[in-house]
């Protein structure tokens, strides 16, 4: 059982928690922060059920190893990784926003254009990663990050492998189950079309609001990847253009030869789609687009197969009679039944248009033989994109005769509704109310209290298009900046670094044996968030107003004197007659001799000065006699 790590914990003596963000099959993931570089950063660290297991630890280190070579804005960094308290963990860069599974669930189906955006993001991480021989193996829509401007980034490179697999048949259909390719589905190698499916899937489940495959286990699941063809997008979300589910259909071939060589070519072929091309046709999309009508014809087939091979076979007679009156009949019928054909008008089947620009939607009529009228109608969708057609699309019609298109005049604009002295939710329900799509993000504020509404871009009253993007910015309180180091500078040097960053300062003293005017001590403490404007308080070295004196009898003179003016005071000499050569240059008192005294007060030391005494008076004479 995971027990998780509390709170406060510091990791490797670097990361200290702060709180989960979430878990997954093998790890916990939390935000910390990094005490050496004052950042926030996401550290995974794997259960520590699996720390002895040799595999989920190898899958654990492939992850840091596949995701530091890869720097890129769409990837997310990976800074360290290491082993701790019996189990290993990753440290990477710590994203803002939400994933995108999030934010299906919470929208279900969600705007081609943007599915388009979203997706080619993705396609730039599989693109950067594949031109440096990495798959990825797991791409799905929980390890795709979106921030409040919509930079999506990939994360959890945790089955990623370099180069050709060599992984065990196990390990390389390992993933989610219902954005598995048909290959990993079946335990083969895997390559960059692998983790192109992956992506076709995700883009399917934007526009769709839903998997292609489900089922109540992943082998079932995994199953369908292999032999059913999904149903089309545009059958479930009738907005979907036919370019688009085009390009979706060849993304999900089960021959990974049918799909995009490159993400380039997948990126190419939805911007192709965005604008209205059709791109060019492969088996997989004939046959995904045009399943239903082949099974329904498969499915008419031994009816007519068995209607065809009933042979009467009766003997003369009035049987025989009223099987010749029947056929005569029969042939009649037939001829009428051909008449009628000849006389009738000549039917086609109506192209779908709805999705594609006027212009083209008119070429495509024309070519099927109809005539087009059009009337135009505000909305939410692109001015000039068709919005409905009368008959409908796959409905018979006349040939030449007229179908009616209803195109879109674009949306209406209304102006930026005022948002002020509104707690953010409110105000982002008024703005979608008015059918604005609302983005969040933060910003700081002296005067807006945290979470009421700051303002919004574009700002108040100006006219904007119903369906545009209104981005709402909500008070996060005063803006916080990290208190820097001081304490060691001089007091000068920290009040202008503190200015510097935006802070006001004070200042205290303190005796202290340290120079005079360092500083000692810094509140708050470095690294410590403070709001703009705050003020840090400095505690400040000063000279002590008293000093223990050091006794220094028995020292030579030189060195007496050094050590009392080294310790803050005056040094007056006297010169003390001693009996002793020995003590000739010594100190043989002091005053005072020891305790405390008033700093810069004079210390008097006596020094020993040695006479030797006169030569005896007999010594002298007797040196004369000589």
């Amino acid at each position: 059982m995971n027990t998780g790590v509390d709170p406060g914990t510091t990791i490797d003596g670097r990361y200290r928690v702060e709180y989960l963000l979430g878990s997954g099959g093998m790890a916990d993931v939390y935000c910390a922060t990094d005490l050496q570089l004052d950042r926030e950063v996401a550290v995974k660290v794997l259960y520590r059920r699996f720390a002895p297991d040799a595999e989920f630890v190898e899958r654990f280190r492939r992850e840091a190893s596949a995701a530091a070579g890869l720097q890129h804005q769409h990837v997310v960094s990976v800074y360290d990784r290491g082993e701790w308290d019996g189990t290993y963990y990753i440290a990477m860069e710590y994203l803002q926003g939400r994933t995108l599974k999030a934010i299906i669930n919470e929208y279900g189906a969600l705007d081609s254009d943007w599915s388009i955006e979203m997706t080619t993001q993705i396609l730039r991480a599989a693109r950067f990663a594949h031109r440096r021989n990495v798959i990825h193996r797991d791409f799905k829509p929980h390890n795709v990050i979106v921030d409040d401007d919509g930079l999506a980034t990939v994360t959890d490179f945790g089955i990623a492998r370099a180069g050709a697999s060599d992984m065990t048949q196990t390990g390389s259909i390992m993933g989610t189950a219902q954005y598995l390719s048909p290959e990993q589905a079946q335990g083969h190698a895997v390559s960059e079309q692998s983790d192109l499916y992956s992506i076709g899937v995700i883009l399917y489940e934007m526009v769709t609001g839903q998997v292609p495959f489900d089922g109540e286990s992943a082998v079932t699941i995994a199953l369908k990847h292999v032999s059913e063809m999904p149903p089309l997008p545009s059958t479930i979300n009738p907005g979907i253009t036919p370019q688009l589910d085009a390009v979706i259909m060849r993304a999900l071939a089960k021959d990974p030869a049918q799909r995009f060589a490159t993400a380039d070519e997948f990126i190419d072929a939805l911007e192709q789609a965005r604008i209205g091309v059709m791109p060019p046709a492969t088996e997989s999309t004939i046959v995904g687009m045009s399943g239903q009508s082949l099974a329904a014809s498969a499915a008419v087939a031994p009816v007519a197969y068995a209607a065809g091979s009933v042979e009467p076979n009766d003997e003369d007679g009035p049987s025989r009679r009223w099987w010749l009156f029947a056929g005569g009949v029969a042939v009649a019928a037939g001829l009428l039944i051909l008449l009628l054909l000849v006389l009738k008008t000549e039917q086609v089947t109506v192209p779908r248009v709805v999705g594609s620009d006027e212009a083209l939607a008119q070429t495509v009529l024309a070519r099927a033989g109809l005539k087009t009228d059009t009337t135009v109608k505000k909305s939410m969708t692109p001015k000039g994109q068709v919005i409905a057609q009368d008959p409908g699309g796959g409905s018979q019609a006349d040939k030449g005769s007229t179908v009616t298109l209803t195109v879109s005049d674009g949306p209406a604009s209304i102006p930026v509704p005022s948002v002020s002295g509104l707690a953010a939710a409110q105000a982002q329900r008024r703005l979608e109310n008015l059918g604005f799509t609302v983005r969040v993000r933060k910003q700081s504020s002296d005067t807006v209290p945290v979470g009421d509404c700051v303002a919004t871009l574009p700002p108040e009253g100006t006219p904007v298009a119903q369906g545009s993007i209104v981005t709402l910015l909500v008070s996060s309180g005063k803006a916080t900046v990290a208190v820097p180091a001081v304490v060691g500078q001089n007091v000068d040097d920290a009040r202008a670094t503190l200015r510097g960053a935006g802070f006001g300062v004070s200042v205290t003293s303190e005796e202290s044996t340290a120079a005079v005017g360092t500083v000692l001590r810094q509140d708050p403490a470095a690294g410590t968030k403070a709001d703009t404007g705050a003020t840090i308080a400095l505690v400040v070295a000063k000279a002590p107003s008293t000093t223990k004196v050091p006794n220094t009898v028995g020292e030579d003179e030189a060195s007496s004197i050094a050590e009392i003016q080294g310790a803050g005071f005056k040094v007056s000499i006297e010169r003390v007659d001693v009996p002793n050569e020995s003590e000739n240059g010594t100190v043989v008192s002091q005053n005072p001799s020891g305790g405390v005294a008033k700093t810069g007060s004079t210390v008097t030391i006596g020094v020993g000065r040695y006479t030797p005494p006169p030569p005896a008076a007999g010594a002298q004479l007797r040196g004369r006699r000589r």
